[in-house]
């Protein structure tokens, strides 16, 4: 006798608990969540990216800038600070054309003005890393938020931060940038407490010397 096909039942899939910010739908949120945000960095190369990033966000959505990411790398040379920093008009003229990127001129002169303000600072205190970090004495804050409501769009940390860079002649480094910029690079913790990175991101930032 014939037996019928197994008759095989697919489960939904079922999705981790995240942050309310991120729309499991789109990849480059959900993996950026997933895989990056709030995990401490000490990598010259990423601060300098995440800078550019973030100032490019300015008045946008991160969505849009994460589909444009790796435009930016190809623009903006993989971030390397030394080159962007060499960037001149024309150089500037010919970004203003590239699809790949946000094509705003104030952002784009604002990112080489500031890979030479980053030289600046990576000259006098080795990294930049080591200067920034030094803002929240090289541990990250580890807060306990239970809802998107609770987060802030900046701290006393990033007050500080952002009136620092601007005095070192930073542009687009508000204290919401600069927030952004540290909850990016694993200075603060802003994962909420129902979500499935918040332990793991707690204990990397507890293994930070």
């Amino acid at each position: 006798m014939k037996r019928p096909p197994a008759v095989v039942s697919k489960l939904p899939d079922v999705q981790p608990q995240r942050c309310s910010w991120v729309n499991v739908g789109h990849e480059l949120m959900r993996e950026y969540h997933d895989r990056e945000w709030g995990v401490p960095t000490h990598d010259d190369r990423t601060h300098f990216e995440f800078l550019i990033l973030e100032a490019a966000q300015a008045g946008l959505s991160w969505s849009i800038v994460l589909k444009k990411r790796e435009g930016y790398r190809r623009a903006f040379s993989q971030f390397d600070v030394h080159k962007v920093a060499r960037y001149s008009e024309a150089r500037i003229d010919k970004l203003m054309s590239d699809p790949g990127i946000i094509r705003n001129r104030l952002k784009i002169a604002a990112a080489i003005k500031n890979a030479r303000a980053f030289l600046a600072v990576q000259e006098e205190f080795a990294s930049f890393d080591a200067y920034c970090w030094k803002f929240v004495e090289g541990r990250p804050r580890q807060n306990r938020w239970s809802s998107p409501r609770q987060v802030p769009a900046t701290s006393a940390e990033s007050d500080a931060l952002s009136h620092d860079l601007k005095r070192r002649g930073f542009s687009f480094v508000g204290s919401t940038v600069i927030y952004a910029h540290m909850q990016a690079v694993g200075m603060v913790n802003d994962h909420l407490i129902d979500c499935f990175r918040y332990r793991d991101v707690r204990r990397l930032g507890s293994a930070v010397k």
